[in-house]
């Protein structure tokens, strides 16, 4: 603590990353990162753009990439708002839309980046418990608030809402914003960009860390009506006009554009995933039904803390959270084949 700090810095819970060690060589499956590479395109437009115009300003508004993911979408171009990293959107999303008189809702088990957004923003809460099959129940969200947010598939669960589910609390949650981060949705979950020009309240957050294998390169986006996607631009314009730069222009265009390869890869995790979950479930493991880039996975005989710190030992990081309700789980990233060998022979070893 330092005397030279602000009030409210004394009172922040910054969100906690996951563990980025540089002592040793790992299977990194913590971090939900990509295990392949980005669209080759993708490479080339971004060594392409390291010129000498480097010495101006990128474009602030960014408009090849939003005219990439409104063609990509089918949307139009005054529906895409971008930025630097789906964490930097979300912090614009709390303070445009999500800062009312009134508590904004959203699960108890999520994202930790939103209570850690309230509690910089001062915004008002309620977490809403998550059945006990970590789902979400819509009717729960039917209840007065200022605004609610959820990912989409949830995490650390991994589960997806359906759209109906979906729909149900849009239809009741009319006069505040709502807000579906789709991190994840790109492994197997139904996507809410249809419900855009039907509900002006509904605005969906993406990133392309995860599927694209961007993360490096910190760049996200948000979709809605125009009018949401006006006010992040003010406060955007209000914080920084150049959030993303000219190599981040280029490689995120041409890599929204290269969807053979996007197509490719997901696939390619989604198998994995599949595969491990069932192998999972034979090593006496409950697993959630994930329709991410990892899987949520209990122990049934062993203590998962411990686990976590054993595949550590043994050069497989994995992602514990001692946190009520799950802090019996692990989640776990989905890796190439060869990654999610290891772990399981690995894992086979330890239990």
């Amino acid at each position: 603590m330092s005397k030279f700090w602000s009030k409210r810095t004394h009172e922040l819970d910054p969100y906690t990353p996951g563990e980025q060690p540089q002592n040793q060589q790992y299977i990194k499956l913590n971090t939900n990162e990509n295990p392949y590479p980005p669209s080759p395109k993708a490479i080339d437009a971004m060594r392409a753009a390291a010129d000498e115009d480097m010495r101006l300003y990128p474009d602030p508004m960014a408009k090849s990439l939003k005219q990439a993911v409104a063609d990509f979408y089918d949307l139009d171009v005054s529906e895409v708002f971008v930025g630097n990293s789906s964490d930097e959107v979300l912090a614009h999303t709390f303070v445009a839309l999500l800062k009312k008189d009134k508590p904004l809702f959203f699960p108890d088990i999520s994202y930790g980046f939103y209570p850690a957004y309230c509690g910089l923003f001062n915004i008002e809460t309620t977490r809403i418990p998550l059945a006990d099959d970590f789902t979400i129940n819509p009717q729960d969200y039917a209840a007065d608030n200022g605004g609610i947010i959820f990912p989409n598939p949830n995490a650390p669960s991994g589960i997806a809402l359906s759209l109906a589910d979906i729909e149900k609390i849009l239809m009741a949650n009319q006069d505040v914003v709502v807000v579906i981060d789709e991190a994840y949705i790109d492994f197997g979950g139904e996507t809410a960009v249809p419900l855009i020009n039907k509900y002006p309240n509904l605005l969906i957050t993406q990133t392309f860390s995860k599927s694209r294998s961007l993360a490096g390169l910190r760049v996200g986006f948000a979709m809605g009506q125009a009018d949401l996607i006006n006010g992040l631009e003010r406060v955007k314009n209000s914080f920084n006009s150049y959030p993303l730069d000219r190599a981040a222009i280029a490689g995120a265009t041409a890599s929204i554009k290269d969807k053979v390869y996007f197509d490719e890869t997901c696939q390619k995790i989604i198998n994995t995933r599949d595969k491990v979950s069932k192998a999972l479930e034979q090593m006496d493991f409950s697993v959630l039904p994930s329709q991410a880039n990892f899987v949520f996975a209990k122990p049934n005989k062993a203590d998962a803390e411990k686990l976590y710190l054993d595949l550590k030992a043994a050069g497989v990081l994995v992602r514990y959270f001692n946190s009520p309700r799950i802090a019996g789980y692990l989640r776990i990233t989905i890796g190439t084949d060869a990654d999610m060998d290891v772990f399981l022979e690995k894992l086979a070893m330890l239990t």
